[in-house]
């Protein structure tokens, strides 16, 4: 797959901003002008269509503590034109609600889209493992493209689940992703194939050089490779790659990473990479070891608590952080009691929040000898329960 070019332009930042601007454009007329002129015209398109992604590079790009310093213009997508940047504390991997008959559920997609406006999530993770985004087509994944970037575009930055074990089906999903108004990407190291540091190393620039911020997801209890602190180091100068998911649940990997990319960025005038837990059980130790958040399962139905805790994590108030994970622990434990997202799809049923716990094959609903284990969790954890 090649990333369309003509989405891929060169960006300009200034005082903050980033700011896509086409360097030239096309003009066609209603005239009788002579068929060469539209030939010339086809030829100078299919030019732009035909280079390769890894072609195209960007100038060096200051990154910020938010992974850029403001919104930056995107003026070849579709439904937004705003880049937003990425934010410290809690970010939510959001779960696709379902019918029965397995289709999307879209009034309960953007039910959960309100209730996490409401509670102030900072982040929404679409489209990732907990969304079952591996069994789901590129229709699909529009669809819920469509109604995430409608419902909370310029509210809530948006990163998106872009991860396969195909480059081409990666950089089909992020041209996907950018065109219709995505804030950045979320790549895991591609599973089951184990690609040595070095090939993982190329294979996240040359997603990043498709044009999207991207952060890098290190799940390696997934997917079976685990991407080094020092290969993060080796492609932390790359202007769009803007933060790493941790999911091994090492804390220690958040003063390797930083020590390893410090002096390398500093010498680039670019701040430090954003470092965010993907592991619920330590995330709140993983911020006030110097992370920058969390991307969540337990946020699904504890937003506000997560919200909460991560600031006081950030601010290095160990005693309240630790005070509202302490209230969570059950949460975090029996969350994972079967496959991710089976018990989150149904206490978020049971929350009132999505109608049905559907899962698409090869997953389904939640064992009923856990019902009850859930429903405690939950109301131990200060959620209200009808």
């Amino acid at each position: 797959m090649q990333c369309n070019k003509m989405n891929q332009l060169p960006m300009n930042y200034s005082a903050g901003r980033s700011t896509m601007k086409a360097s030239s454009s096309i003009t066609t007329t209603r005239t009788w002008a002579p068929c060469i002129i539209a030939l010339l015209s086809l030829l100078h398109l299919q030019r732009h269509e035909m280079q390769p992604c890894h072609a195209f590079t960007l100038p060096c790009t200051p990154r910020t503590l938010s992974s850029l310093s403001s919104s930056t213009s995107l003026s070849s997508s579709t439904n937004s034109n705003i880049l937003n940047p990425l934010k410290q504390g809690s970010t939510c991997a959001l779960v696709t609600p379902f019918l029965p008959n397995g289709q999307i559920d879209e009034p309960s997609l953007r039910s959960l889209l309100k209730f996490h406006k409401d509670n102030n999530t900072q982040g929404l993770c679409v489209l990732g493992t907990t969304a079952e985004a591996s069994l789901l087509s590129m229709q699909e994944r529009r669809t819920v493209l469509e109604i995430v970037v409608s419902e909370v575009k310029n509210k809530i930055p948006i990163l998106v689940g872009t991860g396969a074990i195909n480059p081409n089906d990666v950089k089909s999903m992020t041209q996907q992703a950018l065109d219709l108004g995505a804030d950045a990407n979320l790549v895991v190291t591609p599973p089951y194939i184990k690609p040595p540091q070095r090939a993982l190393c190329k294979f996240f620039s040359d997603i990043a050089d498709c044009g999207l911020p991207l952060v890098v997801y290190n799940v390696p209890g997934r997917t079976g490779v685990d991407f080094k602190p020092e290969s993060i180091a080796a492609i932390a100068d790359h202007e769009l790659i803007v933060g790493v998911k941790e999911a091994t649940g090492d804390l220690e990997r958040v003063a390797q990473i930083r020590a390893l990319t410090k002096e390398k960025l500093q010498s680039l005038n670019q701040n430090q990479l954003l470092l965010y837990s993907g592991d619920d059980a330590t995330e709140a130790q993983f911020v006030l070891n110097g992370g920058d958040g969390c991307i969540s399962v337990t946020a699904n139905v504890a937003p506000l608590q997560m919200s909460q805790m991560m600031q006081y994590a950030l601010e290095s108030n160990t005693e309240e952080a630790m005070k509202i994970n302490a209230s969570l622990e059950k949460i975090h434990e029996n969350i994972f009691v079967e496959s991710n997202p089976i018990p989150a799809k149904w206490g978020l049923k049971r929350m009132r929040l999505i109608s049905f716990a559907y899962c698409r094959p090869p997953l389904c609903e939640l064992d009923k000898q856990y019902y009850e284990l859930i429903e405690e969790t939950l109301r131990e954890g200060g959620i209200t329960l009808d």
